[in-house]
């Protein structure tokens, strides 16, 4: 499973806010940002909470990409 929070980064350029200033007003810690800046998986509660800071959905902070398509039998 890969995730990308390219949309994430964009949003915060879109409000002139920097990544620092998200981890503060979330409360997530700096191991956390970092995990988002490397494309690492986090948990849905960080996701809640920086959702909650910039008033939207999920779907505006990440994307999902399958690793490989599922046949079913």
């Amino acid at each position: 499973m890969a995730v990308s929070y390219n949309k994430l980064w964009k949003l915060l350029i879109d409000k002139k806010m920097k990544k620092i200033e998200l981890m503060k007003a979330a409360g997530i810690g700096t191991t956390t940002l970092s995990k988002l800046g490397k494309d690492q998986n986090v948990s849905m509660e960080v996701l809640v909470k920086i959702c909650k800071v910039l008033v939207c959905n999920i779907g505006d902070i990440i994307d999902y990409t399958p690793d490989q398509e599922i046949t079913m039998q």
